[in-house]
């Protein structure tokens, strides 16, 4: 667990205030929490510019000219959010076929 979010789980009992390490629980639910979160971001997108499964996420345009646009309006939304992409998974310039 990342050292500022430690005080996010404090609890207090009679012995005094404490919070978690690392979680109390697994997160056997992650993958449909996340994508319940990139399907409300993305709603307005999804099926037009945008396609999102889980943690892949591809921006789509019918021509070359409406690309930039696209990928535009797709990082405005990450960052609106707080979202980081991971630099060692993305691709750009990738033609159809």
């Amino acid at each position: 667990m990342h050292e500022d979010d430690k005080a996010k789980t404090s609890f207090i009992i009679k012995r005094g205030t404490y919070c978690y390490k690392v979680m109390p629980f697994g997160l056997k639910n992650a993958k449909a929490t996340y994508q319940r979160l990139v399907n409300k971001i993305f709603k307005e997108q999804i099926g037009k510019t945008i396609e999102v499964y889980i943690d892949d996420m591809l921006v789509k345009a019918p021509e070359r000219a409406y690309h930039i646009k696209n990928l535009a309006e797709a990082f405005s939304l990450l960052q609106k959010y707080n979202m980081k992409l991971n630099s060692r998974k993305f691709t750009f310039g990738v033609s159809f076929g």
